[in-house]
């Protein structure tokens, strides 16, 4: 994909939203399409009809539904990010939720709060259970582009929803969508703020406070480290300052400034403002600023995502996940040896060199962190990342922190590295793992999809693929479903002799096909691979 003129430089204003015009379009637009949970909740623009307050009061009442057939009688925890759309959702759920009755705890202040944050604070009430199990909803569509909105759901156990819960809330939404949502409970937003069941709460305090039970704060301080934090216009802003002075950190944040708009970011590579932490164009200035500090990190705007700069600027996802479990299994000795460290199928095989190496069971899964959730919560899985870098891990006694992807913890995690060993993950990355395990040259490439395509990738079997050698190279296995958990993919995995593969599947949150390749033989090769895998599931036109 070649890149946009923009990339990397700041937003012109000729690419920013109209912020008035998004949130009016929120309420007059009718659904246009309907609930669509992909891997991460439901998204979509008012713009274009696919997030507006049709679809919000009926995922909201579709919840609350959920929540009386399960018997969850305790608190639901909501929050939101800094999304134009956010707010007003926010408010929709919360006419819905106090309509139905539905105890709900909301951020003091109407602060903005992360997702890791929410599935904390599900997972601290669920400890006791003496007051019925609590759930969440975070309004967020993450890291997509100003104009989207997003709404997720956290179960009892704290982190994203499974298909079961998903589709059950979903085929309801849609059906309440249909009926013209005569079925839905709400109430007007100030009666719902008033209600008996609405109260607000510090999100901000009990997180922080806990910290060094994940984190050796004491290691970082001492250390000294110079840290940069790019929090890129996003819930976890007014975090910082109370990490900072609680843990006595020299933590400079860098940007301060809300605006739904994201006017203040670089542009992506596609020439689309989107806070993805894990692309260089839209984390250039504070690559920029490298030098300034030790270590420097950005998140996402519901802050589950993380991105780590150093002097030679971002990390590539996939290097800081491998560093991070290797820096883990040699400096968490409480947690259990027989725990499994877990990954998605399509983030970098350095990770199964190095959890091989540490004589542990590896956990690989679909794209998806809602696959790691059982797995924290009944003490089997120690660490679960995913290469869009997200992940999360235990704390250091060995319990589960948080059931959905962190970017506090893995952020602060850098640091706490640095403090230990002295060496930033880029460079235990290149002077540690490289000379050990080999240094793959790892890429993702989008390409459009078709229903054709979709259904191509979706109804692939291993047999399906005749091919013997690509690139030179033997296959050695062909998955479409994952070995971790059986779980099906939703496209295909190849491995190749020299330890290269590659896998397809479609976007669960985009309408683009997702084509992962990590070559073993460097460019060249992975420019091999990509071309005959393309050719091979779908002909010589690609």
């Amino acid at each position: 994909m070649e890149l946009h003129p923009l990339a990397g430089k700041p937003a012109p204003d000729s690419i920013l939203i109209d912020v008035q015009d998004l949130i009016s379009s929120y309420y007059r637009a009718k659904a246009a399409g309907p609930v669509a949970f992909g891997t991460s909740g439901h998204r979509g623009s008012s713009f274009e009809g696919t997030f507006n307050e049709e679809h919000v009061m009926a995922i909201a009442q579709s919840i609350c539904e959920y929540r009386a057939w399960k018997g969850i009688t305790g608190p639901l925890f909501m929050g939101f990010d800094t999304h134009a759309l956010s707010v007003p959702a926010f408010r929709t759920a919360l006419e819905v939720f106090a309509a139905n009755g539905v105890e709900t705890v909301i951020h003091k202040g109407d602060e903005y709060t992360p997702t890791p944050v929410i599935s904390f604070l599900i997972l601290e009430h669920n400890r006791g259970k003496s007051k019925g199990l609590a759930d969440g909803v975070v309004i967020t569509p993450s890291h997509n582009a100003p104009k989207d909105g997003g709404f997720k759901y956290n179960p009892p156990h704290g982190g994203p929803a499974d298909v079961d819960v998903t589709g059950w809330i979903e085929e309801r939404a849609n059906k309440l969508i249909r009926k013209g949502t005569s079925a839905i409970k709400r109430v007007p937003y100030k009666r719902a703020r008033k209600a008996g069941t609405t109260h607000e709460e510090d999100f901000i305090g009990p997180f922080v406070t806990s910290l060094p039970e994940i984190i050796d704060m004491e290691a970082i301080r001492e250390a000294g480290i110079r840290i940069g934090v790019d929090p890129m216009g996003g819930s976890g802003i007014h975090f910082w300052d109370p990490i900072a002075r609680s843990y006595g950190l020299d933590i400079q944040v860098v940007n301060r400034e809300i605006d739904p708009s994201f006017r203040f970011m670089t542009v992506d590579s596609d020439g689309v403002i989107r806070m993805d932490c894990s692309s260089p164009f839209a984390m250039a200035r504070l690559i920029s600023m490298a030098d300034s500090f030790d270590i420097a990190w950005g998140n996402d705007p519901d802050f589950d995502r993380h991105g780590i700069v150093c002097a030679t600027g971002l990390m590539n996802p996939n290097h800081y996940l491998a560093v991070a479990i290797w820096y883990l299994l040699g400096n968490r000795p409480a947690w259990d040896k027989q725990l499994m460290i877990g990954k998605t199928l399509v983030s970098s095989s350095i990770i199964d060199r190095v959890v091989s190496d540490y004589h542990r069971t590896l956990y690989e899964v679909p794209v998806g962190f809602k696959w790691f959730v059982q797995g924290f919560i009944d003490g089997t899985v120690a660490f679960g990342g995913e290469e869009s870098a997200g992940a999360s891990f235990l704390r250091s006694d060995g319990t589960v922190w948080s059931t959905d992807k962190d970017g506090f913890s893995m952020t602060l995690l850098a640091a706490e590295i640095l403090a230990k060993t002295g060496m930033t993950p880029d460079e235990i990355y290149r002077e540690v793992l490289v000379p050990k395990y080999g240094d793959p040259y790892y890429k993702r490439a989008d390409g459009p999809i078709d229903d054709v395509r979709k259904s191509r990738l979706q109804t692939l079997t291993p047999d399906s693929i005749q091919a013997k050698n690509i690139a030179g190279q033997p296959v050695t296995n062909i998955m479409t479903t994952a070995p971790g958990n059986g779980a099906p993919i939703g496209g295909v995995k190849v491995v190749l002799g020299d330890g290269s593969w590659f896998a397809l599947r479609p976007s669960g949150t985009e309408p683009k096909m997702k084509v992962y390749i990590e070559s073993f033989g460097g460019e060249s090769l992975w420019q091999n691979i990509h071309e005959e895998a393309l050719r091979l599931l779908f002909g010589p036109s690609d």
